[in-house]
């Protein structure tokens, strides 16, 4: 069975920022295509602008809201939205509201500081 359990993951900081606990990902876990990690952006932050190379990257607010910037476009997002961000795209967010911003990040492949280049 591969599972893990929330209270023993260890968050860590990202090259843009943002706390991240990886939830499932082929280091620690054993998926094989892919990663799922929940990032928690503090209220007043945001994270640097980023992209991918390789990676497609879907990102789901499950708490708070904040400024998504994906390319061009920039939109708020609350709890519920999706938003698929292609591979080469910039893309940032900030929490503008008053409690944290929770977002539930899905990498494929696998996400890795290798392939993200920051834009800022």
């Amino acid at each position: 069975m591969k599972r893990t359990e929330y209270s023993q993951v260890e968050p860590f900081t990202t090259k843009d920022g943002s706390t991240i606990r990886e939830l499932m990902h082929p280091n620690n876990i054993g998926s094989q295509k892919q990663s799922l990690a929940e990032a928690t952006v503090p209220v007043g932050c945001k994270t640097l602008e980023h992209r991918h190379h390789e990676v497609e990257e879907i990102y789901h607010i499950t708490a708070g809201t904040g400024l998504m910037t994906l390319g061009n476009d920039v939109f708020e997002v609350s709890a519920g939205d999706t938003i698929l961000i292609d591979p080469g795209v910039g893309h940032k967010i900030e929490n503008t509201g008053e409690g944290e911003l929770k977002i539930l990040c899905c990498c494929s492949p696998a996400y890795s500081h290798e392939d993200t280049e920051l834009l800022e």
